[in-house]
């Protein structure tokens, strides 16, 4: 009998939410980008006041472009494509639709119209 090695996922950490502005601040279909620590995130407002969240540098190029990038969706999924190459990556996983890198998804929740971001996750 062949024996698996058993992979010890390390548990996720708790939550930590920053405040990154308000939600009036944010123009539906538009991108916005902030300094949260070190991490460089772009944050999308689309209609309903869903605001997802992603790191602003391109995984292709290296830049800190993602704010500026074109919004649109795949079907019912949310996308942002890169304004330099225009890889298209889904908001919801972070997935590159073309095959390359993904991006980092941050989870967000708006708290009294405050836009929160889990710098944990």
């Amino acid at each position: 009998m062949t024996e698996l090695a058993v992979l010890h996922q390390p548990a996720h950490a708790a939550p930590v939410w920053a405040a990154v502005c308000l939600l009036d601040d944010l123009e539906e279909y538009w991108g916005e980008a902030a300094l949260l620590g070190e991490a460089q995130i772009a944050l999308f407002r689309f209609p309903g006041d869903r605001v997802h969240a992603v790191g602003n540098v391109d995984p292709r190029t290296r830049a800190a472009v993602l704010a500026r990038g074109i919004i649109g969706s795949r079907g019912s999924t949310p996308t942002i494509t890169s304004p330099l190459h225009k890889e298209v990556y889904d908001l919801l996983s972070g997935t590159c639709l073309s095959g390359g890198e993904g991006l980092r998804i941050y989870p967000v929740r708006c708290t009294d119209g405050v836009v929160e971001v889990d710098v944990a996750a």
